[in-house]
């Protein structure tokens, strides 16, 4: 469903050191921003009907109305003169926004 770079699950594993065991990317496609729907990233624990997948030892979870938006998605962390961040490549996506917070699924 939901895969990740070797940095982003580099940068991820060391997120998540001072976290609960099991904590891991909580991805979330929320309703909004001015394309549609928007990505919510949180660290966190899954809960009741979460899918919990697991990427060279880091840990990433979506929540159920989230995973039809993210089959085949890519989760990857660049670090640029802009900033550093994770960077959702996303094949559901039809169009998004100039700042590139939101999509059109």
């Amino acid at each position: 469903m939901v895969t990740l770079t070797p940095q982003a699950a580099a940068h991820l594993k060391e997120l998540v050191v001072d976290h609960e065991e099991g904590a891991g990317l909580r991805l979330q496609v929320i309703p909004g921003g001015c394309s549609g729907f928007e990505y919510s990233l949180s660290l966190g624990a899954a809960e009741d009907g979460d899918e919990v997948l697991a990427d060279d030892g880091a840990v990433v979870i979506v929540d159920r109305f989230s995973v039809p938006y993210l089959l085949g998605a890519q989760v990857d962390y660049e670090e640029s003169f802009q900033g550093a961040g994770f960077v959702i490549k996303n094949p559901n996506a039809s169009a998004s926004c100039g700042c590139g917070k939101s999509f059109t699924a």
